[in-house]
Parts: C-alpha cells; structure tokens; sequence
C-alpha cells in the first residue's frame, strides 16, 4: 500500500523528542512521502513547548525539500469529560489537532469513563484525529468509540509506535484488532501515524501494515492513500490541496 502523508510526528519542542524539523523532513523526503505534518505536544505534556511555539508556526514555509509542510498539535486529554489543553488563540494557526490519552496528564478511569474522555473530546470542532486508542493502561469501549467517531466525523488513528518494543503502550496489537474489526464492520476511516520521536521513525508505517494485512482491512478506509484524504482531518484546505 502506498502511503503518501504522516501527520504525526513530534521534534525537539515536544521535550522528549530527538528530531529537528530539518531533520524529519530530510528523511520524509528520502522515504518518498509527498506531506509530512509536524504535531508536537501542547502545554500540559511535561517538558514541551510554549503556546508561543504554535502561534509563529507562519515562520514553516509550505514546502521544503519537495515537501508539503501541514502543521498540527498533539493535544492531551484533561479530563473524562473530554477537555483539550489548547487555548483558543492556537487554533487558527493550526492545521490539524490530533487528542490523545497520555498518562502525565489524565489518570485512567474505568473503561467507561475513558470512552466518554475521547468521544468528549471529539466534540470539538477542530479535532479531527483520535491518536492511539489503543493502550490497555487505558481501556476503551471501541463500540462506542467507533460509533462517536462515525457520528462526530472524526478519524482514528493506527499509530506505528505502539507496536514497538520501546512503547510503554500496552496490548496494542490485541486491541487494534477489535478497533480495525469496528472500523470495518461501521466503515470508520482510519489514519496511519507514525508518531516518531526521533527522525528515522518518520514515515515508518510496518506495524500498521502487517495488522492491516493480518485483518485484511478495506484499503478504501485509509486515508493516507490519497491526498484527497486530507481533506478528513484538516481544519483548513492548503490551496495545493484544493
């Protein structure tokens, strides 16, 4: 499967990351990617960067080195009703909002409790990705997440990471099964991430490939595939895209 985009990659600014932008471009262009978008944490991540850092995004050119530029915020998840650490001044300097569940800023409620945490968060107008629902230390219910996922158009994402031996993510493999076989079965669009933290994880998709294989997952719901797919996730339509 020919992939032409990640959007979830992370540079030093995030704090516990080991890419510079440079950097993760150079190796988006040599693994032939065409869109690399750049979504290091918000401010409640431990170590990250200031609002400031999002605001003067206008300094990324659109292009470099043959590639697209889109730029986006890995949000955290603050509380089981959904709320986001962006401040509303961010937002239009935004491209894309990925939120996600992390274990420095949310602690794990009951399975229940967790859902309504995401599918709270998917409420808002300008997120458009669920990053990694698939971390045991935070148990979902993935028929009502895929349900809201439908209802609220927002994307899930398949993230590569999790199936690494360095992840502290945990039974990923066992619960993207039961997500993807949802996704299938309600014709939810997925979106593969590579959530790279240092720039030779850019654009490395081999985990998401072998599970979607392994569950022979309809081609059509990955939105990688297509530039047009962009159009699922962004908040605003570059004119290249248009």
């Amino acid at each position: 499967m020919k992939l032409l985009f990640d959007l979830h990659s992370h540079t030093v600014a995030s704090g516990h990351a080991y890419g510079t932008l440079k950097e993760n471009v150079e190796e988006a262009a040599a693994k032939g990617l065409k869109i690399l978008g750049t979504s290091d944490h918000a401010i409640s991540m431990p170590g990250t960067t200031n609002p400031i850092f999002f605001t003067n995004y206008r300094a990324i050119p659109e292009e470099i080195q043959g590639v697209k530029i889109l730029k986006g915020i890995e949000a955290n998840v603050m509380d089981y009703q959904g709320t986001i650490d962006v401040e509303e001044k961010i937002y239009p300097a935004l491209d894309y909002v990925i939120a996600s569940l992390h274990v420095p800023c949310i602690k794990s409620g009951s399975k229940e409790e967790n859902t309504s945490a995401l599918i709270g968060a998917m409420k808002n107008p300008y997120l458009k990705i669920i990053g990694h629902p698939d971390d045991n230390r935070y148990p979902l219910d993935y028929d009502r997440l895929t349900d809201a996922a439908k209802e609220q158009e927002v994307v899930l994402e398949l993230n590569n990471s999790s199936f690494g031996p360095a992840s502290g993510r945990q039974n990923a493999w066992e619960n993207d099964l039961v997500l993807l076989e949802y996704c299938k079965k309600k014709e939810v669009p997925i979106i593969l991430g590579s959530d790279a933290h240092i720039f030779c994880d850019v654009g490395c998709f081999e985990g998401c490939l072998k599970i979607l294989e392994y569950c022979d997952f309809p081609k059509e719901l990955v939105v990688n595939r297509k530039k047009k797919g962009l159009l699922k996730v962004l908040n605003r339509v570059p004119e290249w895209l248009q």
